[in-house]
């Protein structure tokens, strides 16, 4: 039976689980139907990026990635490539952890942001990468960003008892599947619902000056310190601290990017592990 419960949204959780390799999908979800148990309203998003060069690499379409100029990097998705990251992300993975949290007696719905058009935004038909030192223009990308968010349709779910459980693609206002950061996906989700706080959890602990040394971890900072990502971050995590502002300019009050790894990872972050981000006047 599933019973209808409220869904303030000063409860409301958005928790992003990555899909690098590492990554303890088990303890997650594990951890986040603890929560439901609970009574805690809260919507899943996830990743599934390893999986997914493994599948391409195997296929005969292997990953490709480009930098922009500003310096963040991302995955090239032409049609071919969106193809199997569809079939990864919408299915493997998202069945996979629907599967996982159902076992555990919560009753999840697995979406993309294509269905129902719950994630839409324009398509880039065009992106500009650097390569050997030159700027190049790409015109076969399948790319692009939320910008809108079905919040009705996530409320009547959580209304109904039910956990989303997101993943991308999303739905182009031409109605094209098109490939879209889960990280900012999951920020313009928790800041479309009001939610009290945006985790996003890979496999490190979390924003780390070096990051072969676990001991240089940053456990605070605030909105302003991410005026500039490049200059904190190297690679996906330039990302995350994008997302992160994202979601504090929407109103979400607390980021924190932590660790998927070891037991009770949702609670270990919302209860101080990993980098903490909150506005100036918060803090």
């Amino acid at each position: 039976m599933n019973t209808p419960r409220s869904n303030d949204a000063s409860d409301m959780l958005v928790v992003k689980v990555g899909g690098s390799a590492g990554v303890d999908l088990d303890a997650v979800c594990a951890d986040v139907a603890a929560m439901v148990h609970d009574g805690v309203p809260l919507v899943l998003v996830h990743g599934g990026s390893a999986r997914t060069n493994e599948v391409a690499t195997a296929l005969g379409h292997p990953p490709r990635f480009v930098t922009s100029p500003s310096g963040f990097t991302s995955r090239h998705t032409d049609r071919a490539a969106l193809e199997v990251f569809e079939m990864v992300y919408c299915g493997v993975t998202n069945k996979g952890i629907v599967e996982r949290l159902q076992r555990a007696g919560v009753d999840a719905v697995g979406l993309s942001g294509l269905d129902g058009r719950l994630w839409e935004g324009p398509r880039k038909k065009a992106i500009k990468c650097v390569e050997d030192g030159k700027v190049r223009v790409l015109r076969d990308s399948y790319t692009g960003r939320v910008e809108k968010v079905d919040t009705g349709l996530l409320r009547l779910l959580l209304d109904a008892g039910r956990v989303p459980v997101l993943t991308p693609p999303a739905c182009s206002f031409d109605g094209e599947a098109i490939n879209v950061d889960g990280d900012r996906a999951a920020a313009a989700t928790a800041a479309a619902l009001g939610a009290r706080a945006l985790l996003i959890l890979s496999n490190i602990p979390g924003l780390l000056v070096d990051l072969n040394d676990h001991s240089t971890l940053r456990p605070t900072l605030t909105r302003r310190d991410l005026d500039d990502p490049a200059a904190l971050a190297e690679g996906r995590m330039r990302i995350k601290l994008l997302a992160a502002a994202e979601a504090l300019d929407g109103g979400v009050a607390r980021v924190v990017i932590g660790d998927s790894r070891g037991d009770g990872p949702v609670r270990a972050a919302l209860d101080g592990a990993g980098t903490h981000i909150v506005s100036e006047a918060a803090a």
